[in-house]
């Protein structure tokens, strides 16, 4: 895959394209590159997806904070895995999001060459959402653009989405959430001092910064997770929470794991960790004694549920 700056001077071949902000990258977004690629296949020209380099609501709202399920170099990397052969980080601008649904695809038709758009089930851009499907193929019959419109995918009657992914997450519905996904759910971060207080109950964890800061944290509680770390994966017990515990009356939420089975120093290292299964909510116990029992019971559980996965 070739990845562009979107700009005026770019040069793309004549390409069958869609777009969208692809949050997630999940089993529905991919359902819709692989009939884009099919298409295009078929036409015998290039495929290409557009997506913005920025969150759309941020630029109309300063104020606004995502809950992103990818980060837009996490985006890039699920796009890599796509047949997908361009995509276009269109920038999203005041002035982007003042043009019409027609003055749009016209950009669209004229500096990145799209003979065929092809639309999500539910999508609709221009600044008027009165706007939708039969509109924007009347507006491509003007400039000679075919329109199509792509099937949801959907399980059990629910249409797949990334709105129904973060609902699964911010429930503790991890397993759920991973098959809509197509793949385990995961942060990314740096190891930085911590409280320090695992070491003491004979559970040392390390405490995780997120690289992406509007990255979705999934509901507070312990959760069974892979760790990445030197070119190796490990196996964990990852807490997200406020440990009530033993700092009581703070409220401020970390995200710590403790990695199986490891004695290693990786303060200031960069490690992955992969969501497999929720293990429990975050509870507050009467004192550390019941704590260090039940951090003991986690970590056969967790040993269980990700020996399970193997």
């Amino acid at each position: 895959m070739e990845i562009v700056t979107g700009s005026a001077s770019i040069s793309l071949p004549p390409c069958v394209a869609t777009i969208g902000c692809f949050d997630g990258v999940h089993r529905g977004h991919q359902y819709l590159l692989e009939q884009v690629h099919n298409i295009a296949k078929a036409e015998g020209i290039a495929s290409c997806l557009i997506t913005f380099a920025n969150h759309p609501r941020q630029v109309l709202d300063t104020s606004f904070r995502p809950r992103l399920l990818t980060c837009l170099s996490q985006k890039i990397e699920r796009f890599e895995q796509s047949p997908i052969e361009y995509c276009v980080l269109l920038p999203f601008t005041k002035e982007l999001s003042l043009l019409s649904a027609r003055e749009f695809m016209k950009v669209l038709h004229e500096e990145y060459q799209v003979q065929t758009l092809f639309v999500g089930h539910d999508h609709h851009f221009g600044h008027s959402k009165d706007e939708g499907f039969q509109e924007y193929c009347q507006y491509g019959k003007e400039f000679g653009m075919r329109v199509m419109q792509s099937k949801a995918l959907t399980e059990d009657g629910v249409s797949v989405s990334s709105t129904l992914i973060r609902s699964c997450l911010c429930e503790g519905k991890i397993e759920l959430a991973n098959s809509y996904l197509g793949y385990h759910y995961y942060l990314t971060g740096r190891v930085v001092d911590g409280r320090k207080v695992g070491r003491t109950l004979g559970f040392p964890t390390a405490n995780i910064q997120p690289l992406c800061a509007d990255k979705l944290l999934p509901a507070l509680g312990v959760y069974a997770v892979y760790v990445y770390l030197g070119g190796k994966r490990y196996e964990g017990m990852l807490n997200i929470g406020s440990c009530p515990t033993v700092h009581d009356g703070d409220k401020s939420i970390t995200v710590e794991v403790h990695i199986l089975d490891f004695e290693k120093d990786i303060y200031q290292e960069t490690i992955k960790v992969e969501f497999i299964d929720y293990i429990r909510p975050e509870v507050k116990f009467e004192n550390v004694e019941e704590l260090t029992l039940q951090l003991q019971k986690d970590k056969i559980v967790a040993k269980k549920l990700l020996d399970q996965k193997e």
